[in-house]
């Protein structure tokens, strides 16, 4: 499974990309207007920290709008994804830049027969969003198994990016359905290597390495 962190914060980025563990970074026009920054700028500069897609949303609703947006967001990074929202419109965007060979990114996404039509426009990820999804009385998690199914089923090459995650559970949960990607905010990147065994077996192995008065280095 890929690891995309979903977050318009580029320290936060950068530090995780140290470790090695991040595939990837979604934006959106909610998570650009927390950083206070420039939307270009940020984009830009979030392109260069990492190697793989950085999702950079489009903002309009018309299509023909999307592309001419699309055109100025692609010159920003060889890396950039175009991120458009699950509807008509979207939809016809992200066909003609797929038709391009541009990576696009169709967001929004609350029902498996929307996921269709995107795997059909041609998108390269698809975004349920399981966390929404389960606030207002639904299994996101059963969203994202149908999901799956119906892109075996036709064998489609987008890929699942599950978004709106909010806890470890849900990438648990994703990566047995088999999910392709799951994008998050940072804090749950950090607790999936959180255990509470792993903390006292390290305390007692530390406590027991004093006793020893010894030093490796």
């Amino acid at each position: 499974m890929k690891f995309f962190v979903d977050t318009a914060d580029t320290r936060e980025i950068e530090e995780l990309a140290a470790t090695g563990l991040l595939d990837g970074v979604t934006t959106n026009p909610s998570l650009i207007a927390k950083s206070g920054r420039n939307f270009l700028e940020v984009i830009a500069e979030i392109a260069k920290l990492v190697d793989g897609p950085v999702s950079a949303e489009v903002v309009a609703t018309g299509a023909d709008d999307m592309l001419r947006e699309a055109a100025k967001l692609l010159t920003l990074g060889d890396n950039i994804t175009i991120k458009v929202p699950l509807t008509l419109d979207g939809l016809r965007a992200c066909k003609t830049l797929s038709d391009d060979g541009v990576m696009v990114n169709v967001t929004l996404c609350f029902s498996a027969t929307q996921a269709l039509l995107a795997a059909k426009a041609g998108a390269a990820f698809i975004s349920p969003f399981v966390g929404r999804h389960d606030d207002v009385g639904f299994d996101g998690m059963a969203l994202i198994a149908d999901i799956k199914q119906i892109y075996d089923n036709y064998a489609f090459d987008t890929e699942i990016l599950v978004a709106s995650v909010r806890h470890p559970v849900h990438v648990l949960q994703a990566a047995k359905i088999g999910a392709d990607v799951c994008t998050m905010p940072a804090a749950v990147i950090r607790a999936l290597a959180n255990h509470p065994l792993t903390d006292r077996g390290l305390a007692g192995f530390a406590s027991d390495w004093a006793k020893t008065g010894q030093s490796i280095l």
